[in-house]
């Protein structure tokens, strides 16, 4: 290829502008670019002062820049956060209304916590199985329907909608329940402790006393609830056991009379006139089997006294008669149409009968008191070992605590924003 490169006939200065291939044209190369006789190096020369002069105008600008960002800040910073706080301060300290707190606590316990039904049963704390009924009673007392019963009985909503309050904890006159549960909810704080089976609860209010009085009827209502809770189970028991009483009574009754009547119908025990039957058809089968042999015995000799096997044949006869007549009186019906055996019958299935609703009874008895010791096993009754007292000092607001924590929440909140905008704004600019 380069033998194919020929060289143009304008000299050397045309062959650098371009070079020329068979059958190809003119390829076009990057061409120099002459200066002109007027681009010549300035001949001005920096001196120190000016150069310090430019340095420290520079310096001056950067300086402004940075005080103009630092003023932005601080005014957002004021704007943002120092002045939400001093207002939330200023409210806390001079204008929000004192709050009492009223703490008690309680805990529920069974009739049977102490008791036994083992050696380690009394070691098993009786609040630790009471679990469901401390948890039903917590949230009972935060509820609407306890609000409403507490409004009712001592006001609460009132109490709340005075004008001493200040605007922010203040309810309106003619405000609705669900405005005052949320109020409610705020100043009735409940806990409860697994581990030790205890119930906290804390009351506030405008005035020490009235938190007092909240706090005691609020215990009441959850000593009644407790007694609630078991009622129904307790109940359904009782009456269920005094039910198959009631059932064993009447069936008792109507065996007993039903064996009376049958024993004035037939006006004697068919069983102890079959049963002086039996015995006198045994003793005489005895004494007919003693004739039968010695008749045999008289049967066996060659030339038999006639006379004496005449008698014993007699004998012989008579005993069986007597045996057919006494077999006779047992299977023969009689005047009420039934015979010996089937009166006696009827007598021992009606003492069965009876026998077997006295043993029902009994059972049905020893039922009845088992439900009554297992029901006073359900009793829940619940013990206050920390009695509500009025406070001689207001617990809330919490006037540093709650400034500071607005602190921090405005400065999170402005921090957050901040972040956000500088992240979108580099985006942006990307």
């Amino acid at each position: 290829m380069l033998e194919l490169v020929m060289p143009t006939k304008d000299g050397d200065d045309d062959a650098e502008m371009g070079t020329v291939l068979p059958r190809m044209g003119k390829i076009q190369l990057p061409q120099t670019i002459k200066p002109a006789s007027s681009q010549v190096p300035q001949t001005e020369v920096y001196t120190a002062d000016r150069r310090a002069m430019e340095i420290t105008g520079i310096q001056r600008d950067i300086a402004s820049r940075r005080r103009k960002r630092l003023a932005l800040l601080l005014a957002r910073l004021s704007a943002f956060v120092f002045l939400p706080t001093i207002l939330a301060g200023w409210y806390y300290y001079a204008i929000a209304t004192p709050m009492y707190s009223t703490k008690s606590e309680f805990l529920i316990q069974s009739a049977d916590g102490g008791g036994g039904g083992g050696p380690l049963s009394g070691l098993i704390p009786s609040q630790l199985a009471n679990s469901q009924e401390s948890i039903a009673v917590q949230s009972y007392l935060t509820s609407k329907d306890a609000m409403i019963r507490l409004d009712e009985a001592l006001g609460y909503k009132r109490h709340f909608a005075q004008p001493e309050i200040d605007a922010i904890q203040r309810l309106d006159a003619d405000t609705t329940n669900e405005a005052a549960h949320k109020v409610y909810k705020k100043n009735i704080k409940i806990g409860y402790d697994p581990t030790e089976g205890v119930v906290r609860m804390e009351v506030i209010a405008a005035d020490p006393i009235v938190a007092t009085d909240f706090s005691k009827a609020l215990i009441s209502y959850a000593e009644e609830r407790v007694d609630e809770l078991s009622q129904n189970i307790r109940n359904d028991a009782m009456e269920d056991a005094r039910r198959n009483l009631e059932r064993a009574k009447v069936e008792r009754r109507e065996a007993q009379e039903n064996l009376i009547r049958l024993q004035e119908v037939y006006s004697a025990d068919p069983t102890e006139q079959l049963a002086a039957l039996r015995t006198q058809i045994t003793s005489y089968d005895q004494q007919l089997l003693e004739k039968k042999l010695a008749l045999q015995a008289l049967l066996d000799n060659p030339r038999p006294n006639q006379a004496k096997v005449d008698g014993a044949r007699g004998d012989v006869r008579r005993l069986q008669d007597v045996l057919t007549g006494l077999n006779a009186r047992m299977i023969e019906a009689d005047s009420s149409g039934l015979s010996l055996v089937q009166q006696s019958t009827e007598i021992e299935l009606a003492r069965a009968d009876l026998a077997t609703a006295d043993a029902f009874l009994q059972s049905a008895l020893q039922g009845e008191k088992q439900a009554a010791l297992e029901a006073g096993r359900q009793v829940r009754y619940l013990t206050v070992p920390v009695r509500p007292i009025a406070s001689d000092a207001p617990s809330y607001p919490r006037k540093f605590e709650n400034t500071i924590l607005a602190f921090l929440i405005f400065s999170g909140v402005y921090l957050m924003v901040s972040l956000t905008s500088s992240i979108l704004r580099e985006q942006v600019s990307n």
